[in-house]
């Protein structure tokens, strides 16, 4: 591949989870890409021992960073990166990489080295959630309950299944946990029941289906999103709302099992002990509480899509 013209990033900072996805993530392609392109490649690869800033040392002797795992990588790196202010591109390299579907990636390597090479990009809002006494930093979705349960239960399968296991996952939640939550929105106090309650940055599930409406990552708020009901069932008219959506068929009906809201910042005090996640990475054991809030405009991702194709 050749450029006629110098690519607008002439450096960038590529960080490889090696572990990440179920097999060739094409990086090696990709980055002979960028390099046929003029532009200056350094590849490192994460281990269990190396932290996100760690990892990104260094970056502001570059142009542009790459961050290719799955959706823990990538939001990890763009956490420890938002001070840097670089463009950052989010390589699919995982196992549903719902970071990079938000953002319309595509996902062949030359078709992502081209995006690169293009120099275009979107500033969108990052988030931070404290819980267990630690800071993490989420680009898309955290939860307290049913999403994070199902999470921790693909664990153990998601490298032999992909993109299955949630749904192997899904069906054995059929009678999740209940609780009741009292949320604090930006100061105000409100209480609810359900079966979790996920807090949302980015909108959009597996092959970009809406989770709900309204979620926009450049609003400088976060969406809370209350999954009410007992049964996983209950969610069903939802997601038939959701497909309704995707496929244009007039006005989607989203059902009553979502309750939403919108904040700055959230707390969420649950009545029991729950399984919590942030973009895919599970909460050393069961909280009850967590904290969140927006960091707006903290990070230029590379995308095609314009600002209205990223909101649901």
């Amino acid at each position: 591949m050749t450029s006629l013209s110098q690519p607008a990033f002439r450096s960038a900072l590529l960080v490889l989870n090696p572990k990440s996805g179920q097999g060739d993530s094409g990086i090696e392609e990709f980055t002979g890409y960028l390099q046929d392109a003029g532009v200056r490649v350094e590849l490192r690869e994460t281990t269990p021992e190396s932290t996100p800033e760690e990892d990104i040392r260094g970056l502001e002797d570059f142009d542009a960073l790459i961050g290719a795992g799955g959706d823990g990588t990538v939001s990890s790196l763009a956490y420890a990166a938002r001070t840097y202010r670089k463009a950052y591109l989010t390589y699919p390299a995982g196992t549903a990489n719902l970071i990079a579907q938000n953002l319309n990636l595509p996902t062949d390597p030359r078709a992502l080295a081209d995006l690169f090479l293009s120099g275009q990009t979107v500033t969108l809002d990052l988030a931070e959630l404290e819980v267990n006494d630690k800071v993490h930093g989420f680009a898309m979705l955290a939860g307290l309950g049913l999403d994070a349960a199902m999470i921790r239960d693909t664990e153990h399968t998601k490298d032999r299944l992909g993109v299955a296991a949630y749904v192997a996952s899904a069906l054995k939640q059929l009678h999740p946990q209940h609780a009741q939550f009292q949320l604090t929105l930006d100061g105000k106090d409100l209480e609810v029941e359900g079966m979790g309650v996920m807090i949302a940055n980015f909108g959009m599930a597996n092959y970009r289906v809406p989770i709900t409406g309204d979620v926009s990552p450049a609003d400088g708020k976060l969406t809370v999103i209350v999954l009410k009901g007992n049964s996983i069932a209950t969610l069903i008219p939802t997601l038939l709302g959701s497909l309704r959506a995707k496929l244009h068929l007039g006005n989607a009906d989203l059902g009553d099992s979502l309750e939403t809201f919108d904040a700055t910042e959230v707390s969420v005090q649950a009545s029991q002990p729950l399984p919590a996640q942030y973009d895919g990475e599970i909460v050393e054991g069961d909280v009850q509480f967590l904290k969140a809030r927006v960091l707006p405009g903290a990070v230029r991702y590379f995308t095609p899509a314009a600002l209205k194709d990223l909101t649901t």
